[in-house]
């Protein structure tokens, strides 16, 4: 695995006195982690099913608060083939849920010489407004290509249509916010959709695959480039899914499935040795997966720099 972090012009002032883009290669093809923010939440979400205590304990054993934390969001560039993807797009303006440390892709794509017209094509793993709001910034739509292709799976967008709530344990607040934020952007971008039903090649190497779980057409992103890979897993894993990969996430609409989801490409990633990188593990989220037992450990890489 040849890690190469790219120099990219930056923009001076204390506000980016953080580390928020990590570039590396897979084979021919460029990755560029990108963070934006994070967002504070009760950690009863990372595991609404488990006993409060057992749930208490992990978060003293891995020097967590009890009552709230900060979960990471990350997005991802990608340049492959003459095509340059944004897979998601973060949170966006703060819809009214006190969440000011989020939403800084726009601004820290700019700060990495990333032009938004340069992006050819976007690849969403499903229309949670962590995931989309980006998009539904002021002035954003303006510096898009007008072509720019939208890949999302068909059964993402349907389910949008009525979405059901009735599985998920979210803060009050939470399911108006996504079931509008879902509903403005499908008006805003629905002409440059292009749907998929299961599996979807955006560019060389790079292939959207639906996994469902998290939400009815939640997908993963993997790129593979001669003997290396990575997989964008979005929601599918959580920082608390290596050790108690049965915990259910406040988030997920049909738990089980999305558990399910979770085992199955921990157990493929453990074994391929492919790395991994998802929405809400820590900046840059980069790493490995292994086996431990019926659980799994997380195994990040060192920093390349």
């Amino acid at each position: 695995m040849n890690l190469h972090n790219t120099s990219y012009p930056v923009s001076s002032g204390p506000e980016e006195l953080v580390p928020s883009r990590y570039a590396l290669k897979i084979g021919e093809i460029d990755v560029l982690v990108v963070s934006d923010g994070v967002l504070p939440l009760p950690t009863k979400m990372l595991a609404h099913n488990a006993d409060p205590a057992v749930r208490a304990t992990w978060l003293h054993d891995m020097f967590l608060p009890q009552d709230a934390f900060d979960w990471a969001l990350n997005a991802v560039m990608v340049r492959s083939g003459g095509k340059t993807i944004l897979i998601d797009a973060g949170l966006g303006s703060d819809p009214n849920l006190n969440l000011p440390r989020a939403g800084q892709l726009i601004r820290r794509l700019a700060a990495a010489g990333i032009d938004l017209s340069a992006v050819t094509d976007l690849v969403l793993t499903h229309l949670h407004m962590d995931h989309i709001g980006g998009l539904l910034v002021e002035g954003v739509k303006q510096q898009l290509r007008k072509d720019l292709r939208i890949h999302v799976a068909a059964a993402e967008v349907k389910f949008w249509e009525k979405p059901d709530f009735s599985r998920t344990a979210m803060p009050e607040g939470f399911p108006d916010a996504l079931r509008s934020t879902a509903k403005h952007f499908l008006k805003e971008y629905g002409s440059q959709l292009r749907l998929f039903d299961d599996e979807h090649e955006i560019a060389p190497g790079v292939i959207a695959r639906r996994t469902g779980g998290h939400t009815p057409g939640h997908s993963v992103v993997r790129m593979a480039s001669g003997d290396d890979a990575l997989t964008f897993a979005g929601d599918a894993v959580f920082a608390v899914g290596f050790e108690q990969p049965d915990w259910f996430n406040g988030f997920e609409h049909d738990p089980e499935e999305a558990a399910r989801v979770r085992i199955r490409l921990l157990r493929q990633l453990a074994e391929t040795g492919e790395m991994l990188v998802a929405t809400h593990l820590p900046f840059p989220s980069v790493g490995r997966v292994a086996a431990d037992g019926d659980a799994f450990r997380w195994v990040p890489v060192f920093w390349d720099y």
